[in-house]
Parts: structure tokens; C-alpha cells; sequence
């Protein structure tokens, strides 16, 4: 109890990375209920990876003097965050396009992208030292540097992105749910999911920029896989991963700081733990009913 009492002070020194964590921990899953709910659960994998080889091609070029900043780390970190938001755009609308030709984005072609991806970004890094360290420390979810720009800027962004997946959740749930319904009522199924997934895009970058892609992929999808089964309905599902993923952002804080544990890779083993528990709990719950 201490420990909690510790980390939510006030005067608590990483109160920006706990609070980054946090809204993270929320923001994140609600996204993931869309990329859950399309069948899209590998690419929740691919994209933060994509991500991050836009933040690898935006330090190496920085590293190699083709891209010059003035002011130090903060503009070293825009830099990173346009990388990164380009590589999820391009992505995004590459994936709304293909879909809108009926080009289906298989495990296979999934996994390619992720395995391309990574090399590339090993590729651009492995003559840049400088910016190898920094993308290094991003892969292992190292977030207790966090500034208060960063904290800004993640709640400005995914408050901006979840404002309107609220606004147009009718049509985005209507596209994601059943694409022919939507297209005999003459909906803009493309212009609807172009924006959906450019939403994602944005999440996406902003969460790898934070706290790197493992976190950003445990944030997107495990909250979301672990109520699924539970949640009634769609709003019932939304809040409740939303919710799960703000409590474990706490706790995983709280016992990595207690243990001088990474708090990234915490989050994600408290994640992963959650999940088996609530496929323990389905598999009794479907015994009993038999």
C-alpha cells in the first residue's frame, strides 16, 4: 500500500510516465475493439512494427546528417513521431484500399510485412549508433522518461481519436460489423473505413512514440480479447476493455516501480495473465453449463 500511495501522489517524480501509461492503458484498447472485432487481430501486430521502422528511417537519417534539428532531443522526438505516423498512414491506406478491391491482408501477407519491417529497421540502424540506442530503448517499452510534452501530446492525440470514433460510432460499428448491410443501405463503406483505419493509424503512432510497439500491440488487443467473451454488447464490450486496460496500466506501474522491473514488458505479462484467467473462467463456465 505504500508503494501505490507512493506512485499516486502528487509529487510523485514519474507522475508523466504513470499518467502517459494510463491514458494509454484506456485509449489504446478501444481502438483494439475495432481491429477485434474486423478479424484484423494480426495486424495489431504488423502496424506498431510498421510504425517503428518510420521512427528507424527517421533516426538514421537524422544520425546521417540528411535531416537536421536544431533544438536537441525535443525536435529528435518530432522527427521520431513523423516517422512513425507517415509508415502507419502509408500502411493504413494501402490496407483501406486493397480491402475496398476485395484483397484480403492473410496471415501470410501480414506476416511478411511484419518480418520485412523489422529487418528493415535493423537494416537502417545498423551503421547509427545514436539512433539504434534510441530505438532500442523504445523496442524494450523503457517509459519512465517521459516528458510532459510526450504526456501532452499522447492525451491531446488519442482524446482527439476517440473523440470521433464517439461521434461516427454508429457508421464505424456498421461497417465493421456487417460490410454488405452497410453497402445495401448505401453507405460509404470505403470513405468510413478509410477513416477508421487512419484513426488507428494515428493511435498507433502516438503509442509507439510513448512506449514502443510490444506495449502498443499488448495495449491494442489483449484487453480486448480477454472481455470479448463476457461483453453482451458493444458498448459493455468498449468500456469494459477500456477499463481493464486503465486498471492493469496501474497496477503493472505500481509492481514494476516495486520491483525495478521494465514497465512496458509489465504490463504486458499482467495482460497476458488476465487473458488466462478468463479463458479459465470461460472453459469452467462452459463445463458447468453443460
Amino acid at each position: 500500500m505504500n508503494v501505490l500511495a507512493e506512485v499516486l501522489s502528487p509529487s510523485f517524480l514519474l507522475r508523466d510516465a504513470l499518467h502517459t501509461s494510463i491514458i494509454i492503458g484506456l485509449a489504446c484498447p478501444v481502438v483494439g475493439v475495432f481491429l477485434v472485432l474486423r478479424r484484423m487481430v494480426f495486424m495489431g501486430v504488423a502496424l506498431p512494427q510498421l510504425s517503428s521502422t518510420g521512427v528507424a528511417l527517421a533516426l538514421s537519417l537524422h544520425a546521417l546528417g540528411h535531416i537536421h534539428v536544431e533544438h536537441g532531443a525535443f525536435d529528435e522526438h518530432s522527427l521520431a513521431f513523423v516517422g512513425a505516423l507517415t509508415f502507419s498512414i502509408l500502411a493504413v491506406t494501402a490496407l483501406a484500399f486493397l480491402e475496398q478491391r476485395h484483397v484480403a491482408w492473410n496471415e501470410a501477407r501480414v506476416g511478411a510485412a511484419y518480418v520485412l519491417s523489422a529487418a528493415a529497421s535493423l537494416l537502417l540502424l545498423a551503421k547509427c549508433p545514436t539512433a539504434e540506442r534510441g530505438w532500442l530503448n523504445l523496442f524494450k517499452g523503457e517509459i519512465i522518461a517521459i516528458s510532459n510534452s510526450d504526456l501532452k501530446l499522447t492525451l491531446g492525440s488519442l482524446a482527439a481519436v476517440l473523440f470521433v470514433l464517439w461521434v461516427f460510432r454508429k457508421e464505424i460499428i456498421l461497417v465493421s460489423y456487417d460490410r454488405e448491410l452497410a453497402l445495401t443501405l448505401r453507405k460509404n463503406v470505403f470513405g468510413w473505413n478509410l477513416l477508421l483505419y487512419l484513426l488507428i493509424g494515428l493511435a498507433i503512432s502516438v503509442a509507439v512514440i510513448a512506449v514502443g510497439p510490444l506495449v502498443t500491440f499488448g495495449f491494442l488487443l489483449l484487453p480486448p480479447m480477454a472481455v470479448r467473451p463476457f461483453a453482451g454488447t458493444m458498448r459493455q464490450f468498449v468500456v469494459a476493455a477500456s477499463v481493464l486496460g486503465g486498471v492493469t496500466s496501474i497496477v503493472g506501474f505500481v509492481l514494476a516501480y516495486h520491483w525495478d522491473l521494465p514497465v512496458g514488458p509489465t504490463d504486458v505479462a499482467l495482460l497476458g495473465l488476465v487473458c488466462g484467467l478468463g479463458n479459465c473462467a470461460q472453459w469452467v463456465r462452459a463445463l458447468c453449463s453443460r
